[in-house]
């Protein structure tokens, strides 16, 4: 299950409808081991496409960089889709490279024919292991500090 506090996914759905109806992109880091998302990192798009996403190698290189100097790793992977539902394409699941990543899909696709979308979109997230997808529980909390002591 996916724990994401609200002002984390207002920020995912801000981003995707900002860049529709280009695809949007980014990563939500977390300490290492925690599951936590807390610094969300917005990426650009470096394919400035409608139907694919990709990361700038450079921007890329530095995140991960930054990630390692923090002791942070990227919790969720996200990124949306403009004229599709919420679920990994074929080319998602093979990019996929990130085991314990959660990755996270905004469909911002009924606004397909609109520049500037801000209607209802679906978020999802999804497990992708070894080419293997399975969709999980997203569950929106205020703060962490409202699951402190859950397991």
């Amino acid at each position: 299950m996916l724990v994401i506090e609200k002002a984390t996914v207002d920020a995912i759905v801000a981003h995707a409808r900002r860049d529709h109806p280009d695809e949007a992109c980014g990563v939500v880091a977390g300490a290492e081991g925690s599951d936590r998302g807390t610094r969300f990192i917005p990426m650009l798009n470096a394919a400035m496409s409608p139907t694919f996403y990709e990361f700038d190698s450079g921007d890329l290189l530095r995140l991960y960089k930054e990630l390692d100097e923090r002791d942070e790793e990227p919790v969720v992977i996200y990124h949306s889709h403009t004229a599709t539902e919420a679920y990994p394409s074929r080319t998602d699941i093979n990019l996929a490279q990130e085991p314990g990543a959660h990755y996270v899909l905004v469909s911002t696709r009924d606004g397909a024919d609109s520049p500037a979308y801000d209607g209802p979109v679906e978020f999802r997230s999804y497990r992708i292991v070894d080419g293997e997808v399975t969709e999980e529980e997203v569950r929106v909390v205020g703060s962490y500090a409202e699951t402190e002591g859950e397991h």
